[in-house]
């Protein structure tokens, strides 16, 4: 196998282009798993206060179809535990052969969740009596109490924020050089879980896009030595706002940190780490700088499809990845439809009302299984502006059919038998073929990274994670099941498109595959809280 070369890449393409995975070199990573330093899933800060949250099972939520929709409720301890258990809380433990490993509500490549959760919460009963910073510790579903403000934050009534950061060696500990777009990939995941779980209780999410990193680090106190250990450090990556009593919430821009007593010191989370400086070089050229507001985003109605009325927790906590699919399972066409209409980009709906990035990601489907869809390889345009140049820079062989009686932006390429193609694209995993379809997620590379700077790397892998999250509970509501694919072909991917993937005019960025699911019965399912006595 020939690995790239080991002089490192002196910016943001010579890391893209370095990261990519062939079939004859995949991108570099660990030469084994060192399992004595795998990461621990659960940050924790030692001598911070924990307050633990209620569980609400027996919280009803509204159907699945009727998200968006929901009369508010109001922000009280009971509500905050629906929203981080739905959002970014335990779905379940998974035990075989000694082995037991906890799932998330949020999904994560590899399991490995680099991804945390901190609020700024204004005084509530039962939590604190004064404005703080909040972390949210997974397993024990609570929260440990990392900053009590002097004075208050000027925040809008009735909202409180969201603020993300990543561990990003949790991933490279598996990974290597590639982990940076799977860290980015779940942060795009853990916006879209949460926007889901604020819709469920009549609240709304919104990204607040101007933010630079070092506002973000210093709000979260990810700026301070007591929040990680050497190579563990956790990024900043965006905080949102959350409104739980308007429906359109006043644009805002976020304050300086209030001052404040700090308490509690980060888990180290692996005894050994193996650096990459490669994923250095990536953080540093993407660091997200001051003044990068979105451009406004084009309007784009979503066509309004039937979908099930499974109450939407439901939806949200029996979702799961999957390791294998059923080939001889046929998807019908209505809820292909409504998979695929539920990534359009409208700002009306959720998850993409929380979302302030224009999108650039088109979806190129490869239909293997479809109720009377034609099997082969279909383009949904989800950016019309860019249809034009996507097209030229595409084979010049594919035909652009607009399907009859179709409610999307979808054209079908070309025909034929796909499934093998699929799976030898997606590094020769099965389920890109065995599933109902399965696609990849194609950006207006050049052209992002040339109008917003190279931070926008990240908020496209961010998009990208934001349609699998709608892609996976869509499946799930629609009684089938999907799967986020990070190890794909990038070239070989393109050179099926046509595309020139050297001039990183188009790229690649996630696959995903939908499907019937095969259970392995070996492995069992425990309550995702049995451990606590609550």
């Amino acid at each position: 196998m020939e690995w790239p070369d080991d002089s490192l890449p002196h910016d943001l393409a010579g890391y893209h282009q370095r990261t990519k995975h062939a079939p004859n070199r995949y991108a570099l990573g660990p030469a084994f798993l060192d399992w004595e330093s795998q990461p621990n899933p659960f940050r924790r800060f030692a001598g911070a206060r924990l307050v633990a949250l209620p569980l609400g099972y027996d919280r009803p939520t509204p159907g699945f179809d009727r998200l968006g929709g929901a009369p508010a409720q109001p922000l009280d301890a009971g509500t905050l535990g629906l929203f981080l258990e739905l959002a970014l809380g335990l779905s379940a433990w998974k035990a075989v052969d000694g082995a037991r490993w906890a799932v998330r509500n949020n999904p994560s490549s590899g399991n490995l969740h680099p991804t945390e959760a901190y609020l700024v919460l204004p005084g509530l009963e039962g939590i604190g009596a004064g404005t703080a910073l909040w972390h949210y510790a997974v397993a024990e579903h609570a929260l440990e109490e990392r900053c009590v403000y002097r004075t208050n934050p000027d925040l809008p009534e009735g909202c409180f924020l969201v603020g993300l950061g990543s561990i990003v060696w949790r991933e490279s500990w598996k990974y290597g050089e590639r982990a940076f777009r799977y860290v980015q990939h779940d942060v795009g995941h853990a916006v879209g879980s949460l926007s889901y779980a604020a819709a469920c209780l009549g609240w709304r999410l919104d990204v607040l896009a101007g933010l630079r990193d070092e506002e973000v680090a210093a709000w979260l106190g990810l700026d301070r030595a007591d929040a990680s250990h050497p190579y563990e450090r956790e990024h900043p990556d965006l905080m949102a706002v959350v409104c739980t009593g308007t429906a359109n919430p006043p644009a805002m821009t976020l304050p300086e940190r209030p001052a404040g007593v700090w308490h509690g010191e980060a888990n180290c989370v692996s005894e050994d780490h193996e650096p990459w400086p490669v994923i250095d070089l990536a953080l540093k050229v993407t660091a997200k700088p001051p003044g990068m507001v979105p451009a406004a985003r084009p309007a784009m109605q979503a066509p309004a499809l039937p979908a099930s009325g499974r109450p939407a927790a439901e939806v949200i906590r029996v979702r799961r990845s999957v390791m294998r699919m059923d080939g001889g399972q046929v998807l019908e066409l209505g809820a292909f439809h409504r998979m695929l209409a539920a990534t359009l980009p409208d700002a009306d709906v959720v998850p993409w009302s929380a979302f302030p990035w224009p999108t650039r990601l088109a979806l190129f489907v490869f239909v293997h299984r479809v109720e009377g869809l034609e099997r082969g390889l279909y383009a949904l345009i989800r950016d019309p502006g860019s249809e034009s140049r996507l097209r030229a820079a595409c084979s010049a062989g594919f035909a652009w059919e607009t399907m009859p009686n179709c409610p999307l932006p979808l054209f079908r390429l070309s025909s034929g038998d796909l499934e093998r193609k699929a799976s030898q694209l997606s590094c020769l995993q099965a389920i890109a073929g065995k599933g109902a379809f399965s696609l990849g997620m194609v950006a207006d590379f050049a052209r992002t990274l040339e109008e917003e700077g190279d931070w926008a790397y990240r908020r496209l892998f961010w998009e990208a994670g934001l349609i699998g999250q709608v892609l996976y509970l869509e499946a799930t509501a629609a009684g089938v099941s999907g799967t986020g694919i990070g190890c794909f072909f990038d070239d070989a991917v393109h050179e099926t498109l046509g595309i020139d993937g050297k001039a990183l005019g188009w790229q690649s960025l996630y696959h995903f595959t939908v499907g019937t699911a095969v259970e392995d019965p070996r492995i069992a399912t425990e309550p995702a809280y049995g451990h606590l006595d609550r």
